[in-house]
């Protein structure tokens, strides 16, 4: 798995919202996450599964941006926001394994069709009983 190198990661302290009463007005402690995927080492084929993900955290530019703020440290803000890149970067650097069609066998076929025959007897037979007079 490819490693996110941190000197590729830009941190930006934002202030926090919602509740926390006045220290939330006053410390930045929130933070905004940017990586530009372009400029990034990551391999190629992991850049493209990335920028073809529909996700509403990479730009139109081919930037990731995460916010973390459950925090009150920034420190742990900064580490939550990195441990999410490095999350997003691996579920993209798995390559699903390629499927490969096949043909259902012969004897599946007989199967199904002797399958397909008892059903329609048995359906035939619900009907209204003639003769019975």
């Amino acid at each position: 798995m490819p490693r996110v190198n941190p000197s590729e990661v830009e941190f930006t302290a934002i202030r926090a919202q919602g509740a926390g009463g006045q220290n939330v007005n006053k410390v930045s402690n929130a933070v905004h996450l940017r990586f530009a995927i372009h400029a990034s080492s990551l391999p190629e084929a992991v850049k493209e599964r990335l920028l073809g993900l529909s996700d509403q955290r990479i730009t139109t530019e081919g930037v990731v941006v995460i916010k973390a703020q459950t925090s009150r440290s920034l420190e742990h803000n900064k580490a939550e926001a990195l441990e999410r890149l490095q999350a997003l970067i691996d579920r993209v650097a798995h390559v699903p394994k390629a499927r490969k069609a096949t043909q259902p066998t012969f004897g599946s076929k007989q199967r199904r069709l002797a399958g397909k025959a008892t059903r329609s007897q048995v359906k035939q037979l619900r009907g209204r009983v003639s003769g019975a007079d």
